[in-house]
């Protein structure tokens, strides 16, 4: 093959339970995660040695050497695969940066999936240790991207129930909230678990749902970045969102829609408003 590519979707916590904390600092997360049609994409083409170029409108500041994840992932599965032939990737970053949307995680997930198919070789397992050791968001954007039940320290993965027919508004002020901080933010780490998804709901026993659960990184992710709260405000006074919140631990905000007529609707009045917002309406991926 000369020349694969690969969208790497952006994910999305719809809830996020923080439910505790190991002994060496691990949060316990359970969380309900989808995948959208909005992400960053990856190329590979032939090259005698593994390297790394970025561009996009969120190129800025992204490193190309090892400190990136989808670096870290290519010498992974090479390493375990015995690859010795190289590879150029091309990575364009259409996501924003510290985002809750596991942008630098979906890109690892992605990247191996590529190179898997670019080297001819066995793909690694989202259970695989070594994927669970690229980060926690790892394994469950390689298990997607149907909607999921992500738990433990993200290394549990189980699929979610069909969710109806709706569409996202995603929302970000363009401000960081790095997860660290966020997390050291936590008044508390014991927080009750995700309530169980029930089958069959429609988009309004959906929403009425999601209203019933938490993202715990909110409190201290709008501490960090005040404008988390004039994006959720500005969303709930929109017709048509059914439910809002925070993705992972920011700063980047969810709408639930009907469909994709009213989330480009939504998104078209927010971006009118706040012409420094990144806005994007989109679609909920479905999986196989």
């Amino acid at each position: 093959m000369t020349r694969l590519t690969a969208t790497a979707p952006a994910k999305v916590n719809l809830t996020l339970h923080v439910t505790g904390q190991r002994d060496d600092g691990y949060h316990l997360l359970d969380s309900l995660v989808v995948f959208a049609d909005v992400g960053d994409q990856l190329t590979v083409t032939p090259s005698p040695d593994l390297r790394l170029t970025v561009g996009g409108p969120f190129a800025m500041g992204v490193p190309t050497d090892d400190r990136n994840l989808v670096m870290q992932a290519a010498r992974a599965l090479a390493d375990l695969r015995g690859v010795t032939q190289g590879a150029a990737i091309k990575l364009d970053k259409s996501l924003p940066h510290s985002a809750g949307i596991g942008g630098g995680s979906s890109d690892a997930a992605t990247a191996l999936r590529l190179l898997a198919d670019f080297w001819h070789v066995a793909p690694l397992p989202a259970d695989h240790p070594a994927v669970a050791a690229l980060g926690a968001d790892v394994p469950v954007c390689l298990s997607g991207p149907g909607p999921l039940r992500m738990q433990g320290i993200g290394d549990h993965v189980t699929p979610a129930p069909a969710l109806p027919d709706c569409a996202l508004v995603l929302i970000n002020p363009k401000v960081d909230t790095p997860t660290p901080a966020v997390f050291k933010g936590l008044a508390m780490r014991n927080h009750p678990a995700m309530a169980t998804l029930p089958e069959n709901l429609d988009l309004d026993g959906f929403a009425s749902w999601l209203s019933q659960q938490r993202n715990d990184l909110l409190d201290p992710a709008r501490k960090i970045a005040p404008d988390i709260d004039a994006v959720l405000a500005r969303l709930r006074k929109l017709p048509h969102i059914k439910a809002a919140g925070l993705s992972g631990s920011g700063a980047t905000c969810w709408a639930l829609v009907a469909d994709m007529a009213a989330a480009r609707l939504a998104a078209r009045a927010i971006q009118v408003a706040e012409m420094g917002w990144w806005v994007a309406p989109a679609a909920l991926l479905r999986g196989a």
